[in-house]
């Protein structure tokens, strides 16, 4: 049961994605932006591709990046539920799980997904993106500082083993 609790992870990661989206639709126009300072502002985004707007406007992007994420979805699902690890590569999980629902979400729903953090350097700009791409960023980081520390410690053990 306990290993189910950080499932709590997916509804408020979702609750939150779904919120800050609804403010930015309801509160800016379709590519309205507000600086907050030299290097950020808040902008009414749609992303119809991929990662980074990958293949926007391709015609079967929506095809893709549609079903490809309810796949993956399916994936973690069964990853989490049918295999116990440890609680960082769960957790990790559960984040890129969750950023994946929202942003499928968005997707069903609207047909693009809606991004409204922006970061930039002069013009250079980050492509925007949202709480789910950052929920989805934090999963994969953890999960590889994750493997990185496992491997570490694999290797620690054995050359202490062989010393």
């Amino acid at each position: 049961m306990r290993r189910y609790l950080v499932l709590l992870i997916v509804p408020a990661i979702f609750l939150l994605d779904r919120w800050t989206k609804v403010l930015i639709i309801d509160n800016l126009a379709y590519l309205q932006s507000v600086d907050f300072t030299s290097y950020f502002s808040l902008v009414h985004a749609r992303n119809y591709g991929g990662a980074f707007g990958l293949l926007a406007q391709h015609g079967l992007a929506k095809y893709i990046f549609t079903f490809l994420p309810l796949a993956i979805i399916g994936v973690l699902v069964y990853i989490i539920l049918a295999h116990p690890m440890a609680a960082a590569k769960t957790i990790s999980l559960t984040c890129i799980l969750s950023g994946a629902i929202g942003n499928v979400y968005d997707r069903l729903v609207h047909g693009y997904v809606t991004d409204f953090l922006d970061f930039y350097y002069m013009n250079h700009h980050w492509p925007a993106f949202n709480v789910a791409d950052i929920a989805v960023s934090v999963g994969i980081g953890l999960w590889l500082l994750s493997e990185i520390l496992d491997t570490f410690r694999g290797r620690s053990s054995t050359q202490a083993e062989t010393k």
